[in-house]
């Protein structure tokens, strides 16, 4: 059987290639292997504009980008085509700073009014969120640019969010919880997912078999990058 191309590049890899794949280059690229034609890929924030940050004079600064509402505002709404109207415009700024990947959106549920990421996140309704994501998504994929869709899952709190263990029911992780994800993983394919610090029933969200096997992988049929919070 005809070998797809990604993996006869991965046959071509040493082992401390691949495995410096799995490692960020700084604080926003990728590592690359030069020999091989693979370039890194520059990943950046930018649910609500895109936040490119660069050097100048050694210091760092953020390239001018349009700021836009966030996504609690987009979300209100109601309109998938608002939505897709604002990932197209990150795109667009994407491609012209040479962004591979934006980290977004964030489709965790609003639970507390405490939460300091709040403002990130659509709603506190699955599947709205879910449905709300995979138009956000769709559009910015459209232009060539991977989404990010974070953080996977139960980051429902600022507070100790590296640290805290999230104690919940298979019933309400299902149809809470990761419903939202579900619904734009399966109707959008972001190009990549990005797991949460926080633990989930005694595990950390980067090292659950349970969230990135079992739900993604095997029953989800994901296939695309997962990446942890940086």
């Amino acid at each position: 059987m005809k070998k797809l191309p990604i993996e006869a590049i991965l046959d071509k890899m040493t082992t401390a290639e691949k495995a410096n794949l799995c490692d960020g280059e700084g604080s926003w690229h990728t590592h690359g292997v030069e020999r091989l034609g693979i370039p890194g890929a520059m990943m950046t924030d930018g649910p609500h504009g895109l936040r490119k940050r660069i050097q100048v004079n050694d210091e760092w600064t953020t390239v001018h980008s349009t700021c836009l509402p966030t996504a609690s505002a987009l979300a209100a709404s109601w309109n998938r085509e608002v939505a897709a109207l604002a990932a197209n415009t990150i795109a667009k700024e994407a491609v012209a700073e040479s962004v591979s990947v934006v980290l977004g959106p964030g489709v965790n549920m609003k639970r507390s009014p405490l939460c300091g990421r709040n403002f990130e996140y659509f709603s506190e309704d699955p599947y709205f969120a879910g449905d709300f994501a995979a138009a956000y998504i769709n559009a910015m994929q459209g232009n060539g640019v991977g989404s990010c869709i974070k953080h996977f899952a139960v980051n429902n709190q600022e507070t100790n969010r590296r640290l805290v263990n999230a104690v919940v029911s298979q019933r309400a992780l299902r149809e809470i919880y990761l419903r939202a994800f579900e619904i734009a993983v399966k109707e959008a394919d972001p190009w990549s997912v990005m797991a949460a610090f926080n633990k989930v029933n005694g595990y950390y969200a980067t090292q659950n078999k349970e969230l990135l096997q079992t739900v993604l992988r095997d029953e989800w049929g994901y296939r695309g990058l997962v990446v942890s919070d940086w």
